[in-house]
């Protein structure tokens, strides 16, 4: 089953006072290039949310935002510095020696100093943390895989008819080849006829000529392997993941084959078809870049 780089992801996760909310985007990129944005006191698993994505996703420019919560009264608690408040304490006495003043300073003064009394958070259990930060990156990954391919399926179908739209024109080229032969060969014949006029004609020499601009016309190799191409491109699109790369490289020799077509065209509706069959390529191009 095909799966887009296109597609979003959301989950949310409440678990003992503790509230996790990871969303993700994707979309196309040559290589899978991760942006994870998340509080400072989660940086810690970077290197194993990385890892973890690595199992739902291959390809594609991925953005992870990340939010966390505690909603526990745990989450910070008291620090006095007595060591602090017994320095500043000694300099209020000096003070009130030196400049001659009054000493009242109150405990609710002392408190109110700079870093005597401070909040400090609570260590976090990192197990706990992980576990729970986890579930929810899970969650989020699995609707983002969800998404992912449900516009693959999209993608699939629409190559699959425009592989159809193509492998008419490429019929319609291949019936079209005869025709033009034989039109050359009716042109030769009667240019010959109005040069010579009663003189016998060589009917050797026409079928030389014939011989020699069928040859040139020849585009019996490149129809055969633009089958092989389609036919080819189609089985891939039936792999399970990774075709991206498979799909666009297929994409660039069929387009070979149509520049091919195209050059040796001596027919205004051979050229044209050839003209469609490089639209229809290219829009393929164009839905594959989307391909994982």
């Amino acid at each position: 089953m095909i799966k887009s780089m296109t597609g979003f992801g959301r989950c949310e996760i409440s678990k003992d006072q503790k509230k996790f909310t990871v969303e993700m985007k994707g979309v196309n990129h040559r290589y899978l290039d991760v942006n994870i944005r998340m509080p400072k006191k989660l940086n810690f698993f970077e290197a194993s949310i990385r890892t973890l994505l690595k199992k739902y996703a291959n390809r594609g420019k991925v953005d992870i935002f990340i939010s966390y919560e505690d909603l526990s009264e745990k989450q910070v608690s008291l620090k006095y510095n007595e060591t602090l408040a017994a320095e500043y304490m000694s300099y209020f006495k000096r003070m009130e020696e030196n400049f001659s003043l009054d000493n009242d300073i109150r405990v609710s003064t002392l408190s109110r100093c700079p870093e005597v009394i401070t909040m400090e958070e609570q260590a976090e259990d990192e197990e706990e943390l992980w576990h729970g930060l986890k579930e929810a990156l899970e969650g989020a990954f699995l609707q983002f895989v969800e998404t992912r391919t449900a516009e693959g399926e999209n993608l699939k179908a629409d190559i699959i008819g425009k592989l159809d739209g193509m492998s008419e024109v490429v019929a319609s080229i291949e019936s079209r080849s005869p025709q033009i032969v034989a039109v050359y060969r009716e042109k030769l014949e009667n240019k010959m006829k109005e040069l010579l006029s009663d003189t016998q004609m060589e009917e050797s020499r026409i079928a030389s000529e014939v011989i020699i601009f069928a040859d040139k016309i020849c585009t019996d190799e490149e129809v055969v392997r633009l089958k092989s191409h389609i036919s080819h491109m189609k089985d891939t699109l039936e792999e399970k993941e990774g075709i991206g790369r498979k799909l666009d490289f297929i994409a660039q020799e069929m387009n070979r084959e149509a520049n091919t077509i195209l050059s040796k065209a001596n027919d205004l509706e051979v050229s044209n078809y050839a003209i469609d069959l490089k639209t229809e390529i290219e829009k393929v191009r164009e839905q594959i870049q989307n391909i994982e």
